[in-house]
């Protein structure tokens, strides 16, 4: 089979002849339609993230369809249009992920490749509202998205939330997700265009990180935010305290921005704040977010679509930072 392999830290990205088992036991092999990018990807290919860069087929998203189960799995999965939970062996506790834990992609093979086998566990039936583009979006951003707002964050209608960084999938989910849980949700990015785009499709308004007085935009603006969902941390991550509203809580997922620096405990502690640390999500947690995607229809924001033997060049738009939405990759189409 064709798959998009990484042979070194700092390689581009090469299409291969990989070989492709048969599944046993519980799992199933699909044939992939498509795919998407996480920034996950770049990273390891950049030997930024934990585990071997050498070898693996990378890609944490899949859509596709059941074409062989194990002895073990169900038969009645055979022919079905489906996509992948990336999150596997979460664990026993909900609160967080167990020592087994890790990502579909690195350490083991991932979705950019003509077919993929996983556990049947981790299969769910492709929401049929959805176009195949936009089913490969949805997993492991959406998943991401959801626990940030709904399992940790707690959301309420009619709670102001700040979204940093818009474009990316994570944060465009939850801009997606907060709207349609009845939140005031406003955002940040160091693009204009990125928060024109964001304003087109619902937030009350848009702050330009990159400018001083952003802070004081967003105070006169909103007046503060209940919740606060960053996936950039860095040396600006203390603004986000002074925007928060006293009891306010505010959730990472990420560090895309380096170590925090220095932050005001007083700030905190005097204003009853919560920091909440999130990643991915437990299985639970993607069942639920699937629920809600079908129950309000939301559809993934996508930027562009490109056939499997462009995937370095879709890794070179993700790490420049250029997407408004998820890279799709189309690994064997229609």
């Amino acid at each position: 089979m064709r798959a998009a392999v990484l042979s070194g830290t700092g390689l581009p990205i090469e299409i291969e002849e990989v070989e492709c088992r048969q599944p046993s036991g519980t799992e199933v092999r699909l044939r992939v339609r498509y795919a998407a990018l996480n920034h996950r990807d770049v990273w390891i290919q950049e030997g930024q993230y934990p585990g071997n860069a050498t070898g693996p087929v990378l890609g944490s998203d899949a859509c596709g369809i059941v074409e062989a189960v194990g002895d073990s799995a169900e038969s009645n999965l055979l022919g079905k249009e489906v996509l992948v939970n990336p999150s596997h062996s979460w664990g026993e506790d909900e609160r967080y992920q167990g020592a087994q834990y890790k990502v579909l992609g690195n350490p083991d093979a991932g979705a950019l490749a003509e077919y993929l086998i996983v556990p049947q566990e981790y299969i769910f039936l492709k929401p049929r509202y959805l176009e195949w583009q936009e089913a490969a979006a949805l997993p492991l951003a959406g998943l991401t998205a959801f626990r940030a707002l709904f399992s940790r964050a707690q959301l309420r209608a009619g709670e102001k939330i700040l979204i940093t960084g818009i474009g990316g999938g994570v944060a465009l989910f939850a801009l997606q997700f907060a709207l349609a849980a009845g939140a005031q949700a406003f955002v940040t990015s160091g693009s204009e265009e990125k928060l024109q785009k964001a304003v087109a499709l619902g937030a009350r308004a848009g702050f330009n990180y990159r400018r001083q007085d952003w802070v004081r935009e967003a105070q006169s603006e909103a007046g503060g935010f209940d919740v606060i969902v960053d996936g950039a941390a860095g040396p600006d991550f203390a603004r986000l305290i002074e925007v928060a509203n006293p009891g306010g809580r505010i959730v990472i997922y990420g560090q895309t921005a380096g170590p925090t620096g220095s932050l005001s405990m007083a700030r905190l502690f005097w204003r009853q704040l919560s920091v909440l640390g999130t990643t991915m999500g437990s299985t639970g947690d993607f069942a639920a977010m699937l629920a809600f995607c079908e129950a309000n229809e939301i559809r993934p924001v996508l930027d562009k679509t490109l056939p499997l033997e462009q995937t370095e060049t879709a890794f070179r738009r993700m790490a420049a930072g250029r997407q408004f939405g998820k890279i799709v990759v189309e690994v064997s189409g229609d």
